[in-house]
């Protein structure tokens, strides 16, 4: 096949609708499967292709006239080039390949502005265009791609007709079609025109217009001077408001209340952004298998878009085990039950419980305990709020001190946006405390307020963004009779760089101090240490604190930092470099009379659709009596 035009022409029909057609709707993916060490969990594993007739062997000679990128753009499109260390599925697999690369060549050549290149395909010797499917091939067939690109073409007209108006709600700002490509003298790209439609259809959607369209395309490549007129017409539409919603699936949840926490207000003008967020409300909610908002074929003689909600909903009891070791804190177990729709709006009950220090030694009276549940109620006064409440007990070993208390919380949680979200809780508890200062009481109550910033890709493996966290945890204690206040701030960052941010640095800094009270009548959870395998690798788990006749106990100021550099070295495989540093401080200001102890290592990850599974060894560089000389660390997700 040959593909050469001179003079003006128009894109055939079916070229522009590879090129620039929009997909609207298609079938939802398959279930992902987790795969670990082998076995599949979660789902099935997909047969195997079938092999019609004999597989044919193929050898590949792939010529390309033109600059590098357009070489690897055609290589990356191509079928033949894909698949070339792999046998085909018979020689009417291999010659069905062939044709089909004919139309991913040509539109990749269009992605990158070449309008007059062109391509020939044969299999040995012969156009795979001409070859009948039952044709006798070589064993291995020779297929020769050869394709020159051509020369690069430049808009010379780029028009959007009916271009939505300038947005008056910042909100509701789209990018400008000419900043992504689409405009007199730039590259002629496909792609650009593709997003002219796809940002203009946004911009009237932004705008209210809920079934704005592209009616036509009109493109066309002039070959006497290498240039390419395209016209992209836009069908606005009319301007909708919310109408009623309704709901569809449920079995156990209230169709209702699912209505109110999409927050959809009838009458409201129509808003994607405002369809995303009552998306997210529903997934969060935890109770959907599935969960879609379908808006009605058309707008209503009165301007109302009626939404439909359609649910699967999930089973309403889970269960879950898991576990965390390190050499120097011994193997940790936890277990919980969750149900996840008490009474029918999205109630969730989860009791869970932990046994920790196994290993360290085998006296269960010298293990760590605990035991409790938290019961989360969405929807309160908003669809962003939630109202959570909780108890535990608690029996803490620590080298420290050991603690023996019940706590409990109760308040707000809300959701500012995807990204900002805040609590506020009452809080209180008792705690009897055995320590180098003697066997203690303390009685607390008080609030615990936060807010977070959470822009990260990925909670448990990110590659991008950032988290902050600021704490303010004021508190009054009877028994000393002293007003605490305590607080943190923490931020992480991630950035990654590379072919698919196969390499990420990361980084973790956290600040605390505590005021108000002196040690002795401070309880002790309340002060700060550092150590462990969130915090300081190398070192016990809160072991790292202010030095006292033997041993340490809390302090009144904290700083943590670390740093780590991951590597994907595979897609399963990873690796890590880290360093971690952290400080503990008498007073509430740091006067660093005390030594920062640091700690450096290296890891693995084993990365799973769950997250990754972390494995890392650890040094500290300031060991001290009672300091391990090395540690090991296990657990799911990145330390930070």
């Amino acid at each position: 096949m040959t593909r050469s035009t001179a003079g003006r022409s128009p894109l055939g029909r079916a070229a522009l609708a590879c090129l620039v057609g929009l997909g609207v709707a298609g079938a939802p993916p398959p279930a992902a499967a987790f795969e670990l060490f082998g076995f599949t969990f979660f789902g099935r594993d997909e047969p195997a292709d079938d092999v019609i007739g004999t597989p044919q062997p193929y050898t590949l000679d792939f010529a390309v006239t033109g600059p590098q990128e357009v070489e690897d753009a055609l290589k990356a499109a191509s079928s033949l080039w894909a698949d070339r260390d792999e046998p085909a599925s018979g020689a009417a697999g291999l010659i069905a390949k062939a044709r089909g690369d004919y139309r991913r060549l040509l539109d990749a050549l269009y992605s990158e502005a070449r309008y007059a290149g062109t391509i020939s395909i044969t299999i040995d010797g012969r156009q795979a265009t001409e070859l009948a499917p039952d044709a006798v091939l070589a064993d291995p067939a020779l297929v020769r791609v050869v394709v020159t690109a051509g020369p690069l073409f430049r808009f010379q007209t780029a028009r959007v007709v009916n271009a939505p108006p300038p947005a008056v709600d910042p909100d509701d700002v789209v990018d400008d079609p000419a900043a992504e490509g689409f405009r007199s003298g730039a590259e002629a790209r496909s792609g650009a025109i593709v997003r002219a439609g796809r940002l203009a259809v946004e911009g009237w959607r932004q705008q209210g217009h809920a079934k704005a369209e592209v009616a036509g395309r009109d493109v066309t490549a002039d070959h006497r001077d290498d240039t390419v007129d395209a016209v992209v017409t836009v069908a606005p539409g009319r301007r909708a408001v919310y109408g009623p919603v309704s709901v569809r699936g449920t079995e156990r949840m209230d169709p209702g209340f699912v209505a109110y926490m999409t927050g959809l207000q009838p009458g409201v003008e129509y808003d994607p952004d405002s369809m995303q967020k009552a998306a997210n409300r529903l997934a969060r909610l935890d109770v959907f298998r599935a969960a879609r908002l379908v808006e009605a074929d058309e707008i209503g003689a009165d301007g109302t878009l009626p939404i439909t909600v359609v649910v699967q909903e999930r089973l309403p009891r889970r269960f879950g085990v898991g576990g965390t070791f390190s050499t120097v804190d011994g193997l940790g177990l936890e277990a919980y039950w969750l149900h996840r729709n008490l009474f029918g709006r999205a109630e969730r009950l989860r009791v869970e419980g932990r046994v920790g220090g196994i290993g360290k030694t085998f006296d269960p009276t010298a293990f760590t305990y605990r035991l409790g549940a938290i019961f989360t109620k969405p929807g309160i006064y908003t669809p962003d709020t939630d109202f959570v409440a909780s108890v535990f007990g608690e029996r803490e070993v620590l080298e420290s001190y050991t603690r023996t208390g019940v706590t409990g919380e109760a308040g707000f949680k809300h959701d500012f946006n995807d990204a900002l979200s805040g609590r506020l809780m009452a809080t209180g508890g008792y705690a009897r405390f055995e320590d180098d200062l003697g066997t203690r009481e303390f009685t607390t109550a008080g609030l615990s307020g936060a807010l977070t910033f959470d822009s990260r890709d990925d909670p448990a493996d990110a590659t991008q963004g950032f988290f902050v966290e600021a704490v303010a945890e004021p508190f009054y204690e009877f028994n000393y009779g002293n007003a605490i206040l305590r607080g943190t701030i923490e931020g992480r960052t991630y950035y990654g760089f590379g072919e698919d941010d196969r390499v990420v640095a990361a980084g973790r800094l956290k600040f605390g101090t505590l005021y108000g009270a002196p040690t002795a009548e401070t309880p002790p959870d309340k002060l700060f240490f550092a150590g462990g395998g969130g915090s300081v690798r190398g070192y016990a788990y809160r072991n790292i604190g202010v030095p006292v006749p033997g041993g340490v106990v809390g302090g009144h100021s904290l700083i943590e930092g670390s740093a780590e550099l991951r590597v994907r070295v595979t897609d399963t495989i990873g690796v890590v470099g880290f360093a971690d540093a952290g400080y503990v401080g008498d007073d509430p200001i740091p006067d660093f009379s005390q030594d920062l102890r640091v700690g450096v290592g290296g890891g693995v990850r084993y990365l799973t659709g769950l997250g990754p599974i972390r494995l890392d060894v650890a040094v500290p560089l300031d060991r001290r009596p009672g300091d391990p000389s090395v540690a090991f660390y296990a657990g799911i997700g990145q330390a930070f």
